[in-house]
């Protein structure tokens, strides 16, 4: 049977959700065929076998019978954490309700990285804008941090070496990273590279705001890089005439990360005395965004919330799940990674609940697993885009017999005892 070719799919595997794709199946394979990126096509393409039964306690089950030995688990359990979290919008508002009926804890397996946007959005605000903003008017890029590429590897071709954007002239944008270097060469205009120590970039970021106020500075060098590059940069930040500051706060993994995305969102602030300048943060990994946009309007917060009072509560230290695991605060995992079969849970010696994508591999088998769909790939469903500001839907590429994360937890829902 010929392979069947479909136009126009999302691709669910990082934040940018490219919805261009054109993706073949063949029986039950699928082969990227245009527009694909690696992670695009390690997640299409991944030979997930036939759909996977259910296991309890290593032997095969059916759902009903997984859903609620699951069940009577987290019924057991004092304090559940809900964590993973690695699905699409009606996943997470499962994960919501079952938190909610069982006095659980949620946090998204990259909520570490996620906390030190919020953190710093929550203390003063910034001015941020789009990736359609940046296809249209940026003229100077700066990439805070890491290369962005290897996590969003069509981020330039979609944004900056886009030729159709709504206007006429001929706009060029430059591109610079200062941190690290791209890992290879990127689909952009080639990039100035500007290496330096990126966890010492918020005294650089604190020098541009002193000589972009005209402040004596009485140094020589900032984050290793020498005063006179500095003043080159702060100059041809002035010049732009929409300018932007790219990062993914997952590449500032240090101490007190968090420092450093405020310094770069006050600088961005600073830069607005003079010209048009933005932030771009990106995420969306995993769902991870979606996660946070999800909680927020069921609970008013974002991840890190737990329902053990009955009500929603936000903290984000206290209800860290990798805390909750290490000082023995939570007696039972209920794990969820819908996309990628290596995001497996942490090893943990409590009771373990995985809903993970089929083909999942276990040091420890869990004491339940029930294979899931991955959205945009299994079954329908929508995600958040990097940029925060859109939602965007997933097809269905194939047939399939699993179920989604939304019907797994509902039905482990349905199975807990009724409330007294």
């Amino acid at each position: 049977m010929p392979a069947t070719p479909q136009t126009e799919i999302t691709c669910p595997f990082c934040g940018l959700l490219c919805d261009d794709l054109t993706v073949e199946l063949d029986a039950t394979a699928l082969k990227v065929t245009a527009n694909g990126c690696p992670l695009a096509r390690a997640g299409f393409e991944l030979a997930d076998g036939a759909d996977p039964a259910p296991r309890v306690a290593g032997k095969p089950a059916n759902l009903a019978a997984a859903a609620a030995a699951a069940a009577r688990l987290l019924a057991a359990s004092r304090r559940p954490l809900l964590g993973g979290l690695a699905t699409d919008v009606a996943g997470i508002r499962a994960a919501t309700r079952l938190a909610s009926r069982c006095g659980g804890v949620l946090d998204h397996m990259n909520s570490a990285a996620g906390i030190r946007n919020t953190l710093v959005l929550q203390d003063g605000g910034w001015i941020t804008t789009t990736l359609s903003e940046v296809r249209n008017r940026a003229d100077l890029l700066i990439v805070a941090g890491g290369d962005v590429e290897s996590r969003f590897p069509r981020l330039f071709e979609r944004t900056i070496a886009a030729t159709d954007t709504l206007f006429d002239e001929q706009r060029r944008c430059e591109v610079v990273f200062l941190g690290k270097g791209p890992a290879a060469p990127g689909s952009g205009p080639k990039p100035e590279v500007i290496a330096a120590d990126v966890t010492r970039l918020a005294e650089g970021f604190g020098l541009l705001r002193m000589l972009l106020a005209g402040r004596p500075v009485r140094t020589d060098a900032a984050a290793g890089i020498a005063l006179p590059v500095w003043q080159q940069l702060a100059d041809r930040m002035k010049a732009a005439r929409y300018g932007v500051v790219v990062w993914a706060a997952a590449d500032f993994d240090f101490p007190h990360a968090e420092l450093t995305v405020q310094a770069l969102v006050e600088l961005v602030k600073d830069l607005n005395q003079h010209t048009r300048f933005a932030g771009l943060p990106l995420g969306g990994s995993d769902g991870d965004l979606t996660a946070d946009a999800v909680s927020l309007w069921q609970t008013g917060f974002g991840m890190r919330t737990g329902f053990g009072q009955g009500i929603p509560e936000h903290d984000s230290y206290h209800f860290s799940a990798s805390r909750l695991l290490e000082t023995g605060e939570t007696d039972a995992l209920l794990w969820v990674s819908s996309f990628q079969v290596g995001r497996t849970p942490p090893a943990t010696a409590i009771p373990t609940i995985v809903l993970g994508r089929a083909g999942m591999r276990f040091e420890r088998e869990p004491a339940v697993f029930i294979p899931v769909g991955t959205p945009g790939v299994d079954h329908p469903g929508h995600l958040f885009r990097a940029d925060r500001v859109v939602a965007l839907p997933l097809k269905r590429v194939r047939q399939s017999s699993l179920p989604s994360v939304a019907e797994a937890l509902a039905a482990i829902e349905a199975a807990l005892p009724a409330p007294a």
